[in-house]
């Protein structure tokens, strides 16, 4: 797309847009990962996931799309190396059952989902597990690969190379999404290794839960730093896992916030030469109805005791709580080894308001030094009832030379120059 014809932001500070794409008339985008000059990007709606050539970030040309199986979706990915690992799940949002979204977000999924109790296992009409590409030629992924699950299916993965990936994942018998860690010795035959859950999510083992039902004891996903798993368990807040045994891993601690603060706990990054953990409570409902959803920071000089010190700022140049849609975060740039890595700039996702970036070097203060609002999409993709036709930017990801792509449930992908 010509710089001239690119949409204009509705706010922007200190960043520029210099490209936009459609993704080949399926401009809907959940995690996207940048590998060999090409964008791999999870959709939300229109299933499967796409592939965007970025080589010249300021005309990016979509070039493949890989349809999902029936019922499935394949919204979070990861990319490393030559591989592409892809996750298969129940495609929640086009169910009955999750049509209001906040059915989504509140309660044991697997309970609504039916796999936590075999009294009410559903028909399985979708494929659960994590496919594995081969994405040499990036232009054609080929699958290698398939670790079959037998539940819901995988939510999240994180994978930075080497033996071992780390995923959240629904699986017959529990309430919602635990931790796995899975064997990449062999990339065509990915295997499940270790298990770790909160006490109370093993109904099959008889476990009773004891936090209120209406709340979301699951795990959205984990990112490992050296032996340790960060796992934002949602509205059980933080809880860190000791990895050093991949195929049995076990707990650290589990530390909640919620109440009095409005749960949601979405992304862990640690940032090891400072000894700091920023967590992200993600916004779930709209019109502010789930309420203020902080980016934290942790100090964690003492592992097994780590303290707030301070939240990222709040978006002060518009009424994005009164915008419509989702207002507050989503998603962080999680400093990835093959991408941009910093422990004093933070790139964040607040939906309603766009891209934000952060400076937190000092860690009792941050502050924020760019931003950039999308205006509003063209159409709704989001096919589900009473849904506002307002920005929603969903994930961001920094390449190692500091080009910035974001994308939006509805919006497309926009790649940006940061000038902070």
């Amino acid at each position: 797309m010509s710089s001239q014809n690119l949409p204009k932001p509705d706010a922007a500070k200190n960043m520029t847009l210099i490209g936009h794409s459609d993704q080949g008339g399926r401009p809907d985008g959940v995690q996207l990962m940048v590998n060999k000059g090409h964008a791999f990007i999870g959709h939300m709606f229109s299933k499967g996931f796409s592939v965007v050539d970025c080589t010249n970030p300021r005309d990016p040309k979509p070039v493949t799309y890989v349809p999902a199986p029936h019922n499935t979706w394949n919204i979070h990915l990861q990319t490393y190396g030559d591989l592409l690992l892809v996750i298969h799940a129940k495609d929640m949002f086009a169910a009955a059952e999750f049509q209001d979204e906040k059915a989504y977000y509140k309660g044991a999924l697997g309970e609504k989902v039916g796999t936590a109790s075999a009294s009410t296992a559903p028909v399985r009409d979708w494929s659960a597990g994590m496919a594995v590409y081969d994405i040499k030629n990036p232009k054609e992924p080929k699958q290698i690969g398939f670790m079959p699950v037998e539940g819901g299916g995988v939510h999240r993965i994180w994978y930075t190379g080497g033996r071992w990936a780390y995923v959240s994942v629904l699986l017959d018998g529990f309430t919602d999404y635990i931790f796995m860690t899975v064997d990449m010795a062999d990339p065509t035959n990915p295997k499940p290794a270790g298990k770790l859950w909160l006490d109370g999510m093993n109904t099959a083992a008889g476990e009773k839960i004891s936090w209120p039902a209406n709340k979301r004891f699951g795990l959205h996903h984990a990112t490992v730093s050296g032996d340790t798993a960060y796992g934002a368990w949602r509205d059980a807040g933080l809880v860190m896992i000791d990895v050093k045994d991949r195929a049995n891993p076990s707990l650290i601690l589990h530390k909640n916030w919620s109440p009095p603060f409005n749960g949601g706990t979405h992304n862990c990054l640690h940032l090891p030469d400072r000894d700091l953990l920023v967590v992200l409570d993600e916004a779930v409902l709209d019109d502010y109805e789930d309420g203020f959803k902080p980016i934290w920071l942790f100090d964690v000089r003492e592992p097994t005791n780590p303290v707030s010190i301070s939240t990222l700022p709040t978006p002060q140049e518009a009424d994005y709580r009164h915008k419509g849609g989702h207002f507050g975060p989503h998603n962080i740039h999680e400093n990835r080894p093959d991408a941009f890595v910093s422990s004093t700039t933070i790139f964040a996702t607040l939906q309603n308001a766009g891209i934000r970036v952060y400076d937190i070097k000092n860690e009792y203060r941050p502050e924020e030094t760019a931003y950039f609002v999308p205006p509003k999409p063209p159409k709704l993709i989001d096919g589900r009832p009473n849904r506002p036709l307002v920005i929603q930017s969903c994930d961001v990801y920094v390449d190692k030379e500091g080009l910035v792509y974001a994308n939006d449930y509805n919006g497309g992908l926009y790649i940006l120059e940061y000038k902070g």
